[in-house]
C-alpha cells in the first residue's frame, strides 16, 4: 500500500526542505505520550514529565489526541516559520471549521470520511456522529470533542497556551540542542536536490520514498492507500525527536507535507578516551604481547613468563583500556591466539541428528569393549556377542541420548 503524491507540473522551487519548530514540538509531544515507541528517548521523556508542573501535565493529557496516534494537520505546517510563535500565529488564521475537522480526525479515530460536508459545527447530525465516535474512543476524547464543538475559540486558545507553556518548560532548550543537526541535514538535502535532482534527494530521506518512473509522482510506502496532489507545493520537514516515524500529511485542502527522521549519528568519542586508547595501542608491553601471540597461541602463564609479567598483576594499567578478546577454548588453561579475523562464535559441539546408523553404533560398541577390557567388572563375552549381533543388523538405530545396551557395566 502506498500514498501517491502527484507532482506533475510542480516547479522545482515549490519542492522545499525546511525546519519547523511547531512540527518538532509536536514530535516531542508524541514522545511524551508514547515513550514506548521511542526507547532511546524514554529516559529524556521521563525527565520531562518529572519536571512538569501539574497543571501543564494535565493540559497535555487532555489534548494528547492531537499528537498521540496521529498528528493534527495544523501541527505539521506546510510553510514553516523561523519561530514557534510565528507558526502559532499562522494556525490562528485557520478558520474554525478547518481547525475543528482536523482536530476531530485525530480525536475520533483518524477517519476523514466521517468529517466531510456538512460541518459538525453547523449540522446536528454530523455533530452527533462526531460525538458518538469520540465517545467510543473514551471518556477523555468525548469531553474534548464536546468542548471543541461547543466553544472552538476557547479550545483553540487553550491549545495554543499549552504549546507556549511547553516551549517555556522544555522545548526551547531541546530546540537549541537539535537546531544544528536539523540545519546540517537541510543543507545536505538541498544540495542533493540542486545538484542531483529529486530522485537523489528522496533516496536520502528514506527508503520508503521513491520517484515513479515517469518522474511525475512520489510514492510513499505506508499502511494505507491514498492519493493527493501537490499543486501548491511539497514540503519536507526533518525531525530528530520523531525518529523513526515517517509522517505524511495528505488531507484534502492541505498542502502535502512529509516529516522524516534525521539520520542518527554516533556520539563523538571524548578526547580523553581517544588519548587513552592510543596510549594503550602504543604501549611497549602490548606490542611485545602481540609479537608473542603472532608466533603461536600460548597459555596465559607461558605468555607472562615471556613478557616478564606476573599473572596476579596482569597487564599494565594503560593496556587495560584496549579491548580484549576472549579465549577460543573456555577451559581451565585457555589458549590466547592473535585474532587476525573475526572469531567464530563458541558453543557446544554440534551433535548429529536424532538416530545413528549401525556403523556408528558399532563404533560406540567397539569403544565400549575397549573400556570394558580395562575394568574387571565388564562381561567381555556377552559384549562381543552383542557386537556381532549388531553387525548383522545393518538398519539398527541408536538413540542419541541413550547409552548402548550392554555397556552399563563399563560405566
Amino acid at each position: 500500500m502506498t500514498v501517491r503524491i502527484d507532482i506533475s507540473g510542480l516547479p522545482a522551487e515549490r519542492l522545499r526542505f525546511a525546519a519547523s519548530p511547531l512540527a518538532e514540538l509536536t514530535a516531542m509531544l508524541h514522545v511524551l505520550a508514547e515513550p514506548g515507541h521511542h526507547p532511546q528517548l524514554a529516559g529524556r521523556a521521563a525527565d520531562v514529565w518529572a519536571g512538569l508542573r501539574p497543571e501543564l501535565a494535565e493540559r497535555l493529557r487532555e489534548a494528547e489526541f492531537l499528537w498521540r496516534s496521529s498528528r493534527a494537520d495544523f501541527l505539521v505546517p506546510a510553510r514553516p516559520r523561523p519561530t514557534l510563535a510565528e507558526e502559532l500565529d499562522d494556525v490562528d488564521l485557520i478558520d474554525d471549521e478547518t481547525y475543528v475537522t482536523a482536530a476531530l480526525v485525530t480525536t475520533c479515530g483518524s477517519n476523514r470520511v466521517h468529517f466531510g460536508a456538512p460541518s459538525p459545527l453547523t449540522d446536528a447530525t454530523a455533530r452527533e456522529r462526531a460525538l458518538d465516535l469520540a465517545q467510543a474512543r473514551g471518556a477523555l476524547q468525548e469531553a474534548f470533542a464536546e468542548r471543541l464543538l461547543a466553544d472552538p475559540a476557547a479550545v483553540r486558545a487553550r491549545v495554543r497556551q499549552t504549546l507556549e507553556q511547553c516551549a517555556d518548560a522544555f522545548f526551547d532548550a531541546a530546540w537549541a540542542d537539535v537546531a544544528v543537526r536539523l540545519a546540517t541535514d537541510l543543507r545536505l538535502k538541498n544540495d542533493l536536490l540542486r545538484r542531483q535532482g529529486i530522485a537523489a534527494a528522496l533516496a536520502s530521506v528514506s527508503e520508503a520514498l521513491t520517484l515513479a518512473p515517469g518522474g511525475d509522482r512520489i510514492e510513499v510506502d505506508k499502511l494505507q492507500d491514498n492519493a493527493t496532489t501537490a499543486r501548491g507545493g511539497l514540503t519536507f520537514l526533518p525531525t530528530v525527536f520523531g525518529h523513526p516515524h515517517l509522517v505524511v500529511i495528505h488531507a484534502p485542502g492541505w498542502q502535502p507535507v512529509v516529516q522524516y527522521p534525521v539520520a542518527r549519528t554516533t556520539q563523538p568519542v571524548p578526547l580523553d578516551t581517544v588519548t587513552q586508547r592510543l596510549e594503550a595501542l602504543a604501549h611497549p608491553v602490548r606490542l611485545r604481547l602481540l609479537r608473542t601471540l603472532a608466533r603461536g597461541p600460548p597459555y596465559d602463564r607461558r605468555a607472562g613468563r615471556r613478557l616478564g609479567a606476573h599473572a596476579s598483576r596482569g597487564l599494565p594499567s594503560p593496556c587495560r583500556a584496549a579491548p580484549r578478546r576472549p579465549a577460543d577454548v573456555p577451559a581451565r588453561r585457555p589458549l590466547r591466539p592473535l585474532h587476525r579475523e573475526r572469531p567464530r562464535p563458541h558453543g557446544p559441539r554440534q551433535r548429529p541428528a536424532h538416530g545413528r546408523t549401525a556403523l556408528s553404533g558399532l563404533r560406540r560398541a567397539s569403544s565400549a569393549s575397549r573400556i570394558s577390557t580395562s575394568r574387571p567388572s565388564a562381561d567381555s563375552s556377552s559384549l562381543s556377542a552383542r557386537v556381532a549381533a549388531l553387525a548383522t543388523t545393518p538398519k539398527a538405530v541408536w538413540p542419541v541420548n541413550a547409552p548402548p545396551k550392554g555397556n552399563s557395566s563399563a560405566r
